[in-house]
C-alpha cells in the first residue's frame, strides 16, 4: 500500500482529543500544507476537536507561512505547548494564535525548547518524564508561572517542583503524542526521508520515534518523492518504518521569505566576501564590545537581536573563522544568518539535530553565549519572553532558558533606554534626548534568566549596552565600563532611576568601538 496521500487524506486520520507534535522553526522545516489541511477540515466538517499541539520551536511565521495559525480555531485547539510562538513587528496584525492566548481561549504554555525535546525522548523510552534543573527560579518554575501563559493554562499545571537526591528539580510528566507532523525534502516510496534542501534537521526524528513507540500516526510533508531503494542510507535521517503517510508539497519554502537557497542547506559554500557587514551605528557598537569577549578557538552560542551581529563583526575584522558558532536549530560553524534567515547558517561545518544540540547547551559545553535582553532588573534577572502590552513582539523563551541554565559565560546585549535619541561620532556617543523608559527596571515582567542563581553558581555574566558594561554585584547592577561621551551620573545612574551604580574604578571603553573603519580586533 502506498504511503503517498493528499494532505486532506492525511489529516482525515486525526481524531478528536489527539496530541499532535509538530516539527518546525518558524518557516524553517514547517509542514505548512498539512497544518492548512487540518484547519480546512475543521472549517468544513467541524472535526477534529479539542486537540493538544506541541511545538518545540514555533510553527510558522508572520510573513506568509501561517503554520499554527491554520489551526488556531475555537473548538479545534484546546491546548498548545510551545517553546516559541510566531512573532513579528507591531506593524503587522497579531497572529490568530496570540489572540487565542491573550483572550484565554486556549490553554497555552511556554516551555523551553530543549525541555520539550527532552520530553519526546523520555516519552519514547517510557521513562517517567523529564527531571531537570533547567528553568529553576525562572518563569518555568512553579514558584512563578510554571510555564503557564494564561489563566486557563494555570488551572492545569504541567510542571512540578520535586526533591530528589538531596537537590531541587523540576519534573515534567510525560505528554504522549498520538500524531507527529514533520517535514523533509525527499521521501522514497517506503517513507525514508532525506533533508538535502533543509536548513536544519530540527527534531523530526525524535518526534517520530516518540509517536511511533506509542502506536501513533506519523505524517511527513516533503518536496518530492523518489523510487524505493534510490536513497543512500547515509543520507536518510528518518527511516521509513517510522513514517506512515507522505504528503507532497512541491512549493514548500525553505525558510521565511526564502523558497530555496542551496547555501542555507550546505549544498554550496559562499565566498566569505559575499556576506554583508553590519551597518555602522549604535547596535554595531554594542556588538563590537560583545565581540571583545571572544578568544580564538572558542565555541559560542548565538541568539537573536543585537547579538546576531557579532559574527559580522568578526567578518569585518578578518576573523570570521576564528570561532565556532552553534545555534539551536542545529547549525555548527559557518556564518549564522540574520533577518528572515535567522536560525540558519551558511558555510556550516555540520547540521546537528536540535535535540542533540540542546543536550550540549543544557550541559554548558560551549564557552560563551551571546544573547539579547528586553529588560534587566536590580537582581540581574533578564526578560526576553514576555511583553504584556504587545505579546507577539517576542516569540517566548525558545532555547534561551536551556542555554543559560549552566552556561559558563553569558553576554547580554541591548539598549539602556527605549527610543532615546543618540548622537554617535568617532569621539563619543551622546544622549541628546532621553528615552521613553529605562530597560533597567526594579523587577522584570517575566524572569527568563535568574541573575542571582547564575551568580551563585559562578557564571560570568555581562550586560552590555550603548552606555556601559554592567555586572551584577552584591547590591545590584554596577557599571564597570563607560562609553566615551556618556555622562555617568545623568545617562546611567539618573536614567536608571538609581538602579545602576557606577564602580569607583570604572574605565572608559576604547574609542576604536566608535570608528567607521574596522576596530582592529585581535582574537
Amino acid at each position: 500500500m502506498s504511503k503517498l496521500v493528499t494532505a486532506a487524506e492525511a489529516v482525515a486520520r486525526i481524531t478528536d482529543n489527539a496530541v499532535i507534535t509538530v516539527s518546525s522553526s518558524s518557516a524553517l522545516g514547517c509542514p505548512d500544507a498539512v497544518l492548512q489541511a487540518l484547519g480546512d477540515r475543521f472549517d468544513t466538517e467541524g472535526v477534529p476537536r479539542n486537540l493538544t499541539t506541541i511545538h518545540p520551536i514555533a510553527a510558522g511565521d508572520m510573513y506568509g507561512v501561517k503554520g499554527v495559525d491554520h489551526i488556531a480555531k475555537d473548538g479545534l485547539l484546546a491546548r498548545i505547548i510551545g517553546g516559541s510562538y510566531p512573532s513579528g513587528p507591531s506593524s503587522l496584525p497579531m497572529p490568530a494564535i496570540w489572540q487565542m492566548v491573550v483572550e484565554d481561549r486556549v490553554a497555552a504554555y511556554n516551555v523551553p525548547s530543549g525541555i520539550l525535546f527532552d520530553m519526546h525522548r523520555d516519552v519514547a523510552a517510557r521513562r517517567p518524564g523529564v527531571l531537570t534543573q533547567v528553568g529553576l527560579e525562572t518563569f518555568v518554575d512553579p514558584i512563578r508561572e510554571g510555564c503557564a501563559m494564561n489563566a486557563r493554562a494555570a488551572e492545569s499545571p504541567i510542571v512540578h517542583r520535586t526533591e530528589f537526591a538531596g537537590d531541587t528539580w523540576l519534573h515534567f510528566p510525560n505528554i504522549t503524542p498520538n500524531v507527529a507532523i514533520i517535514r523533509a525534502t525527499t521521501a522514497d516510496e517506503n517513507g525514508n526521508l532525506t533533508y538535502e534542501h533543509e536548513g536544519a534537521y530540527l527534531g523530526g526524528l525524535d518526534q517520530a520515534i516518540a509517536t511511533r513507540n506509542h502506536g501513533g500516526l506519523v505524517i511527513a510533508q516533503v518536496k518530492r518523492m523518489t523510487a524505493a531503494g534510490s536513497l543512500r542510507p547515509h543520507d536518510v535521517h528518518v527511516p521509513g518504518h517510522l513514517v506512515d503517510l507522505i504528503v507532497l508539497a512541491p512549493d514548500q519554502k525553505q525558510t521565511t521569505e526564502t523558497p530555496y537557497d542551496p547555501a542555507i542547506s550546505g549544498e554550496v559554500m559562499r565566498p566569505w566576501a559575499s556576506f554583508s557587514l553590519a551597518d555602522h551605528g549604535v547596535e554595531k557598537i554594542i556588538a563590537r564590545r560583545a565581540a571583545m569577549e571572544l578568544k580564538r578557538g572558542m565555541t559560542a552560542n548565538l541568539g537573536f537581536g543585537i547579538s546576531a551581529m557579532v559574527p559580522r563583526i568578526l567578518l569585518e575584522e578578518g576573523a570570521e573563522q576564528s570561532v565556532t558558532w552553534a545555534i539551536e536549530q542545529g547549525a555548527v560553524g559557518g556564518m549564522p544568518l540574520t533577518g528572515f534567515a535567522f536560525g540558519c547558517a551558511s558555510n556550516a561545518d555540520a547540521f546537528v539535530p536540535s535535540p542533540n544540540q540542546f543536550t550540549y547547551f543544557q550541559g554548558g559545553g560551549f564557552d560563551v553565549s551571546f544573547l539579547s535582553f528586553m529588560e534587566v532588573d536590580v537582581d540581574g534577572n533578564v526578560n526576553v519572553s514576555k511583553l504584556g502590552k504587545k505579546p507577539y513582539l517576542t516569540a517566548g523563551c525558545g532555547g534561551f532558558v536551556d542555554i543559560t541554565a549552566h552556561a559558563k559565560k553569558i553576554v547580554f546585549s541591548g539598549y539602556f533606554e527605549a527610543a532615546a535619541q543618540l548622537d554617535l561620532t568617532e569621539t563619543g556617543l551622546r544622549v541628546t534626548r532621553p528615552g521613553k523608559f529605562t530597560k533597567m527596571v526594579e523587577a522584570v515582567e517575566h524572569v527568563t534568566f535568574p541573575g542571582r542563581r547564575a551568580r551563585a553558581r559562578g557564571a560570568n555574566v555581562l550586560y552590555i549596552t550603548e552606555r556601559c558594561v554592567m555586572r551584577l554585584g552584591d547590591k545590584g547592577l554596577v557599571a564597570h565600563e563607560i562609553m566615551p561621551g556618556i555622562d555617568p551620573q545623568r545617562d546611567i545612574i539618573d536614567a536608571s532611576e538609581g538602579r545602576v551604580a557606577v564602580a569607583d574604578d570604572a574605565i572608559t571603553m576604547p574609542l576604536s568601538l566608535l570608528n567607521d573603519a574596522p576596530m582592529g580586533l585581535v582574537l
